[in-house]
């Protein structure tokens, strides 16, 4: 979109209302995949910040929720369905954790994530953030020397999150195997929570 749709969206009282309603019955079914559809256009027209916090915070106690039933009922977490928007939104929750230096609380979150998805890719995606969590270095860096900025993903169900690198993604695990059984010793208590 550019700046005159972008302007169009924001005042065109049809499209608003639309999106109030979608809010208002997303909430209330806790239809995950209509909340991050609010979200993610509240997020595109900048609009009303507080709704913007709410809806996140809508999504993020149905994933956890939803999260806590799937792993309690020993399943893993898929990328293939409705499941993907709980992976998505504990995933932005830890990288959120992570933008304001909360180095302990996004690994045990990405930690935990990394352990109940069931996506070789993703999980090991995961566990390089967890490399550099462990080693503090900020998400600023972590982008700027870590992150392949120039590659997108072809596959539509990583769009979300990162999982491309500016070094062989295998090596760097087995590289750092040894931080990241010393991580999985500590954290791995958060599992059985």
């Amino acid at each position: 979109m550019d700046k005159e749709e972008l302007n169009q969206a924001r005042t065109n009282p049809e499209f608003l209302d639309y999106l109030e309603k979608t809010r208002i019955n997303a909430i209330a079914t806790e239809d995950i995949a209509a909340l991050y559809e609010v979200l993610d256009s509240l997020l595109i027209l900048d609009l009303d910040e507080e709704k913007i916090n709410s809806v996140y915070q809508n999504i993020l106690k149905i994933s956890f929720d939803r999260v806590d039933a799937i792993v309690n009922n020993d399943k893993k977490l898929s990328l293939d369905n409705e499941q993907m928007f709980y992976i998505r939104a504990l995933y932005e929750h830890g990288i959120e954790k992570w933008s304001y230096e909360d180095f302990s609380g996004s690994k045990d979150l990405l930690f935990v994530l990394a352990n109940i998805v069931e996506d070789e890719l993703l999980s090991n995606a995961i566990q390089v953030h967890i490399i550099a969590l462990s080693k503090r270095i900020t998400l600023d860096d972590f982008y700027e020397k870590q992150v392949d900025l120039n590659s997108c993903n072809s596959i539509e169900k990583y769009g979300y999150f990162i999982t491309n690198f500016n070094f062989n993604l295998g090596q760097h695990l087995l590289d750092n195997k040894v931080l990241l059984k010393e991580e999985y010793e500590k954290l791995k208590h958060l599992l059985d929570a």
